[in-house]
């Protein structure tokens, strides 16, 4: 399980993931306490951790938060 916690834009986050299908991965919103946000990932790895960040802060909105990933 992924956790990703961020103060801002968490919708466009839960999108960003829930609609990427590359790369054999997948990602599974499955719920939020506060700001933060778990997902389930077909992979789980500290690959995988680097990918969700470098998607996130290529995004137009991303280069500018204050965003977490970790695997729990």
């Amino acid at each position: 399980m992924l956790s990703i916690i961020s103060p801002m834009q968490q919708d466009a986050i839960k999108q960003l993931l829930q609609d990427y299908k590359e790369e054999d991965v997948q990602f599974t919103f499955k719920e939020k306490q506060g700001i933060k946000m778990l997902f389930e990932a077909s992979v789980e790895n500290e690959a995988v951790v680097k990918k969700v960040k470098e998607l996130i802060k290529t995004q137009p909105w991303g280069s500018v938060l204050m965003v977490q990933v970790t695997i729990v």
